[in-house]
């Protein structure tokens, strides 16, 4: 197995570099590397300047907007975005909900929503989650009862990211609470402006506004609405879970961030000297440094399997894991490095508002709120999304 980029990709590299450098925008940019909150606005921008350049779905079959990448192309593509710093195309749309309207959606919804995914102009959210229904995600209440030419959908989702910004939200409810659990379910498409949909916003231990709870209150859904077949719901939320394997492990923003812990650690200091060389600090870096590597080689190797069109095995699901674990550890050592520095809440500069901290660090200002959003990746994201994974794929195919 040989893990070496081809000579025609590392010049694709050096073309997607280029273009990089020549259109993201310094501004978003400046936010990205220094872990400032991004809005709505950031967001739509760079998704619609690559659009332009027709590189926003990568992943998706030529015929409906997909660029042809190879599967390294398309890792290559997702590393040099998260090393210069842009923003993130968001997955919910492009990652999500667009490859199952693809498989498994008719021709009217590919005509309509495929060409407004690309576009940006419908923002997505996951109904997936619900209290008491994170890990076993088949054991969700939201009911969906048919009434002529819709359904009425009453229930709650929670965790809900950026619900607030949202045009559309791609939803798990239950068509039949007389069946097994995992065969009850439906996948539908819902206009959040459609009456009788509240979005309350979930205050996280950072302050900011990123997740939310959304209550259906007598929501009236076109039955056109439905993607692919009554009561089959559960094997499209498979199908959607099985198009987030390499990107999720995040090793080119893991970089990125390791790249910043080493300047940051250079300019503080420790007994006198900086504390990079310190030999405890060094070591927690050195050690991180290594699981890195080996987390990309894992990501290559998942990357060779499916070039090869075979299945990728359980360290599809390590990437999750250890991705998440990496994240949360250079968080640490950021806030470990900042010390005092970090302590100050600092919302006008974390938004923007200020050109400046109010401590005079403006490096360090931003790392305890980023540290505090990274450990609901583990708390909330790793062990639901990882257990939700790993039951789904034990599940029988027909489920």
């Amino acid at each position: 197995m040989d893990l070496n980029y081809a000579p025609e990709d590392l010049a694709f590299r050096d073309t997607v570099r280029a273009w990089i450098e020549a259109s993201l925008p310094k501004d978003l940019q400046h936010k990205v590397l220094n872990h400032k909150r991004l809005k709505r606005e950031d967001y739509v921008r760079w998704h619609r300047i690559v659009y332009q350049q027709g590189w926003v779905a990568p992943n998706w079959p030529v015929e409906h907007g997909g660029t042809g990448w190879s599967k390294v192309q398309q890792h290559i593509w997702e590393e040099e975005c998260a090393c210069a710093g842009t923003p993130p195309i968001l997955a919910f749309g492009v990652n999500m909900v667009g490859p199952v309207i693809i498989a498994f959606g008719n021709e009217a919804q590919k005509r309509h929503y495929l060409p407004r995914i690309l576009s940006c102009e419908d923002w997505w959210c996951q109904g997936y989650s619900e209290p008491g229904s994170g890990s076993d995600l088949a054991s969700l209440k939201t009911r969906a009862e048919r009434d002529g030419d819709h359904y009425i959908i009453n229930g709650q989702k929670t965790w809900t990211t950026l619900a607030q910004h949202a045009d559309m939200m791609f939803c798990l409810v239950r068509t039949d609470s007389g069946a097994r659990k995992q065969e009850g379910i439906s996948f539908l498409l819902m206009d959040m402006k459609t009456p009788g949909i509240t979005v309350r916003p979930i205050i996280t231990l950072d302050e900011d506004h990123e997740v939310n709870e959304v209550f259906f209150d007598n929501v009236r859904v076109p039955v056109q609405n439905l993607v692919g077949d009554e009561h089959r719901g559960w094997t499209y939320a498979k199908y959607l879970l099985g198009h987030e394997r390499t990107n999720i492990a995040a090793v080119g923003r893991s970089k990125r961030e390791l790249v910043f812990i080493k300047r940051l650690a250079s300019r503080m200091h420790k007994g006198g000297r900086p504390l990079i060389d310190d030999p405890v600090y060094a070591q927690k870096v050195a050690a991180l440094e290594i699981d890195l590597m080996a987390l990309e080689v894992t990501v290559l190797r998942v990357i060779y399997q499916e070039a090869k069109q075979r299945a990728p095995g359980p360290e599809a699901s390590m990437l999750k894991v250890k991705g998440t674990e990496i994240q949360q550890r250079l968080t640490e050592l950021m806030v470990e490095a900042a010390g005092p520095m970090a302590l100050p809440f600092d919302t006008a500069y974390l938004e923007g508002d200020a050109e400046h901290s109010i401590a005079g660090d403006d490096d360090s200002a931003p790392l305890l709120p980023y540290y505090f959003n990274y450990r609901k990746t583990s708390d909330r994201k790793s062990t639901r999304l990882h257990s939700s994974h790993e039951w789904i794929s034990r599940m029988p195919s027909s489920a």
